[in-house]
């Protein structure tokens, strides 16, 4: 089956065209900036009017999440979509403490930004100020009913979670905020030239690469 791009008329490319299942316009802008080189165009869903986004994340593992939220948007568009879920896991917690998928789900209760930030500087509180964690990312792309990708293996690099909020928040990653690298033991935000958990990226471009070869001229 032929799938058709579109062309770019700046750059004279064919772009492919995938619609990423979330209603986050931080992560959507995040991704369209990670592939911008790379011939695949990022469109938010919301782009198509009448989404319903009322998704049941029961998995326990972060793909069977982007698998459940990827085939419900699937099923209202028809069209090539994709969709990313996370788990955070720390190092040395209660299992009681321990986040998983419900990152911004606590106690039921879905979180806002500023509410993420107060509860996980008070769980890195509880555990002596920092937290060694680190995010294990699922992705599901679905291409038609036939043709489905799908990887689990994305891991970000370790970090420090600490008790001490970080001046700058970014809308839609409170977590930013409370993040150190460990190797230099300052804040993501206050590093220069940073490209965030290089590893988890280049598990994101590996799959846009794949996408590319099902799509084609």
């Amino acid at each position: 089956m032929k799938h058709k791009g579109h062309k770019n008329g700046r750059r004279g490319k064919i772009m492919y065209k995938i619609y990423y299942g979330t209603s986050n316009n931080s992560k959507i802008n995040f991704m369209k900036n990670l592939t911008k080189d790379l011939q695949i165009d990022i469109i938010g869903i919301n782009e198509l009017g009448n989404i319903d986004h009322n998704i049941n994340e029961n998995g326990i593992e972060p793909l069977e999440n982007a698998k459940i939220k990827a085939w419900h948007y699937y099923r209202q568009i028809n069209k090539p979509v994709f969709s990313a879920d996370s788990g955070l896991f720390f190092e040395n917690i209660e299992y009681k403490d321990q986040p998983g998928t419900n990152i911004r789900r606590i106690g039921g209760k879905r979180l806002t930004d500023e509410e993420m930030i107060e509860y996980y500087s008070k769980l890195a509180e509880k555990y002596g100020g920092n937290l060694i964690g680190y995010y294990k990312n699922g992705i599901c792309v679905i291409i038609n009913e036939n043709t489905v990708i799908e990887n689990d293996g994305i891991y970000s690099e370790k970090f420090i979670i600490t008790k001490e909020p970080h001046q700058k928040i970014k809308e839609g990653f409170p977590l930013d905020s409370l993040s150190i690298e460990i190797k230099s033991g300052k804040y993501y935000y206050d590093l220069n030239n940073i490209k965030y958990n290089d590893e988890s990226l280049n598990g994101y471009i590996n799959i846009f690469n794949k996408i590319k070869e099902v799509f084609y001229e």
